[in-house]
Formats: structure tokens, sequence, C-alpha cells
């Protein structure tokens, strides 16, 4: 599944909802589901809020698989990039301390999957893929 939409805050909720309705048909726990729905909130936000600036003229492209139960999730933009991506991924650092951020949205991504991958490139974007697994299978890969 595949889904691109204008980079603008109201579509943060559509994403968590088209996610939640793709998952859906592996028969996720709440909690799993609630996590996924987390993991994309924060990761689309960030697309919005630092890849585009809030320009609504950005697009957000989101991709989700389902492999032996376990969900993998890409969330794509074609925003600035990430200058310091090691240092964006402390907890609290934000580059907008103004505008109410808390430098939480990677620390609270990884927390909720079981893997992260971030690709990014300053004037190119940033490409972030998870990996949750489910609970009917989770024990294989612990």
């Amino acid at each position: 599944m595949s889904i691109s939409f204008a980079a603008v805050p109201e579509n943060v909720s559509f994403a968590r909802v088209v996610v939640a309705a793709f998952v859906s048909q592996v028969d996720p726990t709440m909690q799993e589901l609630t996590d996924l729905q987390t993991v994309v909130s924060e990761a689309v936000t960030n697309a919005i809020v630092h890849g585009y600036d809030n320009n609504p003229d950005g697009v957000v492209t989101i991709t989700a698989k389902l492999i032996e139960q376990a969900v993998e999730l890409t969330v794509e933009d074609r925003g600035v990039g990430i200058e310091n991506l090691e240092k964006a991924r402390e907890p609290l650092y934000t580059t907008k301390p103004d505008k109410e951020h808390t430098g939480m949205g990677f620390t609270i991504m990884e927390n909720f999957v079981n893997d992260i991958q971030i690709e990014t490139a300053l004037g190119k974007g940033t490409k972030i893929r998870f990996v949750k697994y489910l609970q009917a299978n989770e024990a294989m890969y612990n």
C-alpha cells in the first residue's frame, strides 16, 4: 500500500487512519495499533514541520507492507533533509523550540517499533523505515 498526500497538519490524522485500516487486516492488538499510529503521527508531523517547514506544497508518502506478521512502514518526504541526524535523534533536541516542539519525535518512534532506519540528504529529504513485529511472531524475532 502506498499513499501520498499534502504536507499539512490536518493530514496527520488521515495518515493514522490509513495505516490503521491497512494493518487491521492482520488483526493486531490494540496496543500494536496504537504504537503504529503514534509512530506514523510523529514521522508525518516531523516531515510537515521540519522537512517542509509547514509548506502546504510539500508531499508526504507512506508505504506499508505486511511481512510475516511484521509491519514495515516507510514515511518519506522530499523536504530539506536533516542537517545533523545524530543530534536530531537525541532526546529533547529540537530545531524549533519557539514552536512548542519537544524534541522527542525520534525517541518516541524508536520506543514503539522493533527497528528504525533513517536516510536523509540535505536538500533532498528524509526517509524513515520502521518495522514492528506483531504479537503472534514477536518471540521469533527477539
